[in-house]
């Protein structure tokens, strides 16, 4: 069973959807958030990343930027380019980039619920980044960067959603990165029941991006609870966006990393033979199940696993085994460049697949980094199957596209 409810969101007017709609915080730096807001005083990670209007100097998890983040969110309020909905409503949100599309319904997901683990995790949280947006539910009184989460889909979902986009949206339009952005709405008090019905048949949610994001509401929803100020119900959901399994798309978390802890590279082309059938590719990008392309002195390689039976089997038993970052970890990462902790060493770095392979050969050209890994993806199958086994996948497993803008709906955690 999973439990959704509607809330009366706040959003921008539909002539200032595009202008407000921003990338999620944690995704661009600190210059790039400056670039995409310039000029443009709407911006919404005007809010999300305050400190872009702030001396470079301030710490980015100081009172001041989050009570700057705070006032930014109050004045686009006050100056109407965000409204709040007069009445419980759900939305619906839909990406198309290229050939992909996806439709999610925007909603509260149950804060008990995840503290239960019926809402299915995969990766740990970082304290930091927990903390810091704790800091920012709690100065700003809202949830605003809503957690990608998403359900197996079965039959009681064919035609997800198809009847309400056939109707005209609320608001379109194409972002700087090609993506197309729609939003409808549903207020019908009939029709929000019907959906809160339909859901309780699902068997589980899972998250798919915003670990941080759900397990500060929960920090916060707690924290106020013990502090008797917690008596509304807008506190016990957070802000989500839930998707069918089989519309999401998964691209490479991929590796570069600055040394070879000591190796040559025809010591550490060999080293990595022994564990890898290793063959030159003029068209890198497309790596093999369990494996990896390689960037080397120059030149790309396509690496397959070599297993044995009982290799395999032990992948069939044990899932975050099976994932191809799993496969680099214990394979290649810890034992030949002696990286123990992908979290913390400063030998490694991650780049997102919507960056091509062109980019992270770029990288190792300049000769910051002296070796690059694109990976196989990690499947939507393979994350339900850790999330069951009540599993952890490697840090930077999995990179969803095209990604959620910030802005568009906010929980507010009080009337007002």
């Amino acid at each position: 069973m999973a439990t959704i409810m509607p809330f009366r969101a706040v959003r921008p007017k539909p002539e200032h959807a595009a202008q407000v709609a921003a990338p999620p915080y944690d995704v661009v730096s600190l210059d790039k958030a400056r670039d995409v807001a310039a000029g443009n005083p709407y911006c919404f990670l005007r809010v999300g990343r305050a400190e872009l209007e702030l001396a470079d100097d301030v710490d980015p998890y100081s009172t001041e930027v989050y009570e700057k983040g705070a006032a930014n969110l109050r004045k686009f309020l006050e100056d109407g380019v965000l409204v709040r909905e007069p009445h419980l409503m759900f939305g619906v949100y839909r990406q198309r980039w290229g050939t992909h599309e996806q439709t999610g319904l925007v909603a509260l997901a149950s804060i008990d619920e995840y503290d239960r683990g019926l809402i299915k995790k995969h990766e740990l949280t970082r304290p930091v980044k927990e903390k810091d947006r704790v800091q920012v539910i709690e100065t700003h009184d809202s949830q605003s960067g809503p957690v990608l989460l998403f359900f197996r889909r079965s039959t009681r979902f064919d035609g997800w959603l198809a009847d309400v986009t056939a109707t005209e949206p609320d608001a379109q339009f194409t972002a700087d990165d090609g993506v197309e952005h729609t939003i409808w709405s549903l207020r019908d008090d009939t029709v929000l029941e019907t959906m809160i019905e339909r859901f309780k048949n699902v068997d589980a949610l899972y998250i798919a991006d915003g670990h941080h994001r759900s397990a500060a509401a929960s920090r916060v929803r707690a924290a106020r609870a013990d502090n008797a100020q917690s008596s509304q119900p807008h506190e016990e959901g957070f802000l989500s966006v839930i998707f069918p399994h089989d519309e999401l798309q998964i691209l490479p978390y991929n590796r570069v990393v600055r040394d070879l802890n000591g190796h040559t590279p025809q010591q550490f082309f060999e080293s990595v033979s022994v564990g890898y059938e290793l063959h030159p590719t003029t068209e890198p990008g497309q790596a093999p199940n369990a494996g990896f392309d390689m960037y080397l002195e120059g030149r790309w390689h396509r690496a397959r696993p070599k297993l044995t039976p009982e290799q395999r089997a032990g992948m069939e038993q044990n899932p975050v085994n099976a994932l191809a970052v799993s496969v680099l970890t214990d394979r290649v990462l810890t034992p030949l460049l002696g990286i123990t902790d992908q979290r913390s060493d400063p030998r490694i770095d991650f780049v997102g697949g919507i960056h091509p392979p062109n980019v992270l050969a770029a990288k190792v050209d300049a000769g910051e980094w002296a070796v690059a890994f694109w990976l196989y993806p990690t499947t939507v199958d393979e994350l339900m199957a850790v999330a069951d086994a009540q599993d952890i996948m490697p840090p930077k497993s999995t990179w969803f596209e095209p990604k959620l803008r910030d802005g568009l709906f906010v929980h507010m955690l009080r009337d007002k």
